[in-house]
């Protein structure tokens, strides 16, 4: 097994992983995560960055919040894992689709007009 697909599989069974990356399906804040999910934000804040380590999760946006602060905005990178038991443990990775990511990318140049 390589050694990326062990940090994934070591990401994917700490607690709050797996609901953090199937709520940033659509982009969304460490505090916004923290909120929805219940998460002590400190404890967000270190999910995420294991979950950007094994780049199932990325940066996404660093828009002004209200404030007029950048706050960061972390959205998924796949859409799917897969792990496999045959000939071998393997781990697959569905990454997001160039549509979605075209899509993304239309919708915050129209948020910045």
């Amino acid at each position: 097994m390589a050694a990326e697909d062990q940090d994934i599989i070591e990401a994917l069974g700490n607690k709050y992983n797996p609901e953090i990356l199937d709520a940033a399906g659509e982009p969304m804040s460490a505090q916004e995560l923290s909120e929805e999910l219940d998460v002590p934000i400190a404890t967000c804040y270190r999910r995420i960055n294991e979950l950007e380590e094994t780049e199932l999760l990325e940066l996404h946006d660093r828009p002004l919040s209200d404030e007029h602060r950048r706050i960061k905005v972390y959205r998924r990178s796949v859409d799917g894992v897969t792990v496999t038991f045959r000939d071998g443990l393997t781990v697959e990775l569905e990454q997001r689709s160039e549509i979605k990511n075209k899509l993304d990318q239309v919708w915050r140049t129209m948020a910045d007009n």
